[in-house]
C-alpha cells in the first residue's frame, strides 16, 4: 500500500465520517444482555446495529452485502460480506452492546454524553468496542481505492460480548456455510500497552463470574441484643473469602486455578515490561499513596495475564452508609469475578470454587455459590512469518515504531470458539484500549490518533495476506 495515500484517506474518513457516527452511537444506552434483560423492548440494540447497519451501506463498499442477522431470542449480529478481487478469506470482529454507566464520571462527562477533549472522544462503548465496525470498512475502503486486490472479508459485529457471547455461537452455526474457514482473523476489541506503537495480543485470560451468599437469620436483629451469640453473616463470608484467596499477597489458593506459564509467554512478559517500564503499573489512576502489588514489572505483567485474580465487583445484603442501623444483618451476598489462566479449564475452575465456598459452612451458615458465567480463555498459536512482518511494517510505517506483544488480562470469549473451531487459523488481535481508556469504568475513551494508525495497520496487513 502506499503510505502516503492510505494515511491522508483514513484520516479524513475517521474526521468526517467515523466519528460523528461514534458520537451518536455513544448516546445511545445499549447495555448488553446481561445488564438489561428486557434489551428487545427497549430497543436501545435495534437502535445501535442499524446505525451501524446504515452507515456501512453509506459507504458504498464494492462487491459488498450489508446484512443484520437475527436468531429468535437473540441478540442480532450485523454480517458484511465483501467479495474478494483474489484469493483468501478474512473475517474482522468486534462488538457494539457495552457495559453499565458505573459511578465516577468526571464533572462534564457521561457514559452516553460524547465529549470530545485533547484528541480523545468520551463516552461508554466508542473504544469498547463501537469502533470496530468503522474502522473495519475503513480500512477495507482504503484497498478498495487504491485498486489493491484483497481477500473475501467477512466483518461480523456481534451483540452480547459483554455478556459472555451466549447470542454469537448460534449465529455462527446457522451461517457457517457462508462463512467459511478464515484464513486470518483480526479482532479489534482488544487493549494496547501505549499509544505509541501497534500491539498485539497473544493471550486472553478466562473468567468465572458468580454470587457467593450466606445466610445467618431469617430477619434482622438488634445487634446489641445478638452480636456475641449470632456471628456475623460479613464475618462468615470473610472467613469463606479466605479460603479462596491470600488476602496477604492476593494469590489464589485453588490449584485448579492455577497453570504453568509457557516459558515462551514468560519470555514475553519480560520483554512487554521492558518496554513499557513503570507504565505498566502507572497506567492506573491510583489513589494517592497506593501502590502495586509487587515491585517487579515482568511479575506484574505475568499477574495480569497467565495467573488468577479475584475482584469483587457488587454486594448485597449491606444497606447505604446513611441507612445504616445498629442490626445484625440476616445475609451478606457478593459477586465474584476471578480471572483465570488461558489454558484453564473454565468448567473445572467453577466446580472447584464452588466445593471450596459451599463445603463445611462455618456455624452451619445457609452458604451458596450460584455461578453466572463461565468464559473460556485463548492463547494465540504461533504466528506465521507472514503475519510478523506485515505487523512490524505496518507499526513501523504508521506508529513510527516497531510492534509489541502481550497477554490481556481481559477476556474476547469468541477468541477461544474461534481457535477451537479454525486451529490453522492465523489471528490479529488489537485495539485501542490503553492508558487511562479504562473500558467497563468512568470516564471511558477513545484515543482517536491511535484509531486512525491502527485503521491504517489493519489495510496494512489485508494487503499483506498470501494469495
Amino acid at each position: 500500500m502506499d503510505k502516503a495515500k492510505t494515511q491522508p484517506l483514513i484520516h479524513d474518513v475517521w474526521q468526517s465520517s467515523i466519528l460523528p457516527a461514534l458520537r451518536d452511537y455513544i448516546r445511545i444506552p445499549n447495555q448488553s444482555p446481561i445488564f438489561d434483560p428486557a434489551w428487545e423492548v427497549h430497543g436501545h440494540m435495534d437502535r445501535a446495529i442499524t446505525l451501524a447497519r446504515d452507515w456501512v451501506v453509506s459507504r458504498k463498499l464494492r462487491g459488498a452485502t450489508v446484512d443484520i442477522l437475527r436468531l429468535p431470542g437473540r441478540t442480532p449480529v450485523l454480517m458484511i460480506d465483501v467479495a474478494g478481487t483474489r484469493g483468501g478469506n478474512v473475517m474482522m470482529y468486534g462488538h457494539l452492546d457495552k457495559q453499565p454507566p458505573f459511578d465516577g464520571w468526571r464533572e462534564g462527562l457521561g457514559p452516553w454524553t460524547p465529549v470530545d477533549r485533547d484528541g480523545r472522544l468520551y463516552g461508554r462503548g466508542a473504544a469498547d468496542d463501537g469502533y470496530a465496525v468503522f474502522a473495519s470498512v475503513a480500512a477495507i475502503e482504503a484497498l478498495q481505492q487504491q485498486n489493491i486486490p484483497h481477500p473475501r472479508l467477512c466483518v461480523i459485529i456481534e451483540c452480547s460480548e459483554e455478556s459472555g457471547s451466549p447470542d454469537l455461537p448460534a449465529h455462527i452455526e446457522a451461517h457457517a456455510a457462508r462463512i467459511g474457514i478464515p484464513e486470518l482473523v483480526i479482532c479489534l476489541d482488544s487493549g494496547c500497552g501505549d499509544y505509541e506503537r501497534m500491539w498485539t495480543t497473544t493471550s486472553l485470560r478466562g473468567l468465572v463470574v458468580g454470587d457467593l451468599r450466606v445466610e445467618v437469620l431469617r430477619e434482622g436483629v438488634h445487634s446489641g441484643d445478638a452480636s456475641g451469640v449470632v456471628p456475623s453473616s460479613f464475618r462468615v463470608i470473610r472467613h469463606l473469602l479466605d479460603r479462596l484467596e491470600d488476602a496477604a499477597t492476593g494469590e489464589l489458593r485453588p490449584r485448579e486455578l492455577h497453570v504453568t506459564i509457557p516459558p515462551g509467554r514468560v519470555a514475553e512478559a519480560s520483554v512487554s515490561a521492558q518496554v513499557l517500564g513503570k507504565e505498566t503499573f502507572l497506567r492506573f489512576p491510583w489513589a494517592p499513596g497506593m501502590g502495586p502489588v509487587a515491585g517487579d514489572t515482568a511479575e506484574l505483567m505475568l499477574n495480569r495475564t497467565w495467573r488468577p485474580a479475584l475482584s469483587v465487583t457488587a454486594a448485597a445484603g449491606l444497606p447505604a452508609l446513611e441507612a445504616g442501623g445498629n442490626v445484625l444483618r440476616p445475609f451478606s451476598a457478593l459477586k465474584l469475578s476471578i480471572r483465570i489462566p488461558p489454558s484453564c479449564d473454565g468448567e473445572a475452575a467453577t466446580a472447584a470454587v464452588k466445593r471450596l465456598l459451599e463445603k463445611d459452612p462455618p456455624y452451619g451458615a445457609r452458604v451458596s455459590f450460584s455461578s453466572e458465567k463461565c468464559s473460556p480463555g485463548w492463547d494465540a498459536p504461533p504466528t506465521a512469518p507472514w503475519l510478523a512482518e506485515a505487523t512490524d511494517s505496518a507499526s513501523k510505517a504508521y506508529f513510527g515504531q516497531a510492534p509489541a506483544a502481550m497477554g490481556e488480562g481481559g477476556s474476547i470469549p469468541f477468541m477461544a470458539m474461534l481457535g477451537e473451531r479454525f486451529p490453522k487459523t492465523q489471528f490479529l488481535i488489537t485495539g485501542v484500549l490503553g492508558p487511562e481508556s479504562n473500558a467497563h469504568g468512568p470516564n471511558e475513551f477513545l484515543h482517536v490518533a491511535t484509531g486512525e494508525h491502527l485503521t491504517c495497520c489493519v489495510a496494512e496487513v489485508i494487503a499483506s495476506l498470501p494469495a
